[in-house]
């Protein structure tokens, strides 16, 4: 178990660190590019799936929200044993 929570606990850092980086603009040939592009490719596989199902409201990706806060859970339910 205790190696599932150190997987979804970085998981987590990794899907904060890509929206911390999305409040910022990128122009080409900034050093984030290659980070970002990183962090897009770790993360997106998990949120595409519910960005089918839920809309973005305005600005906010709602399904970005709902996966952080459900692997937030889920750890808090494995860790906790």
């Amino acid at each position: 178990m205790g190696l599932v929570c150190v997987l979804i606990t970085v998981y987590l850092i990794v899907l904060a660190g890509r929206a911390v980086l999305s409040w910022f603009p990128v122009r080409a040939g900034s050093p984030l590019i290659p980070i970002i592009r990183l962090l897009a490719d770790l993360t997106e596989p998990v949120l595409r799936p519910f960005r089918s199902i839920i809309p973005p409201v305005g600005m906010f990706d709602l399904s970005f929200m709902i996966v952080f806060f459900l692997l937030f859970i889920v750890r808090s339910i494995i860790c906790s044993y």
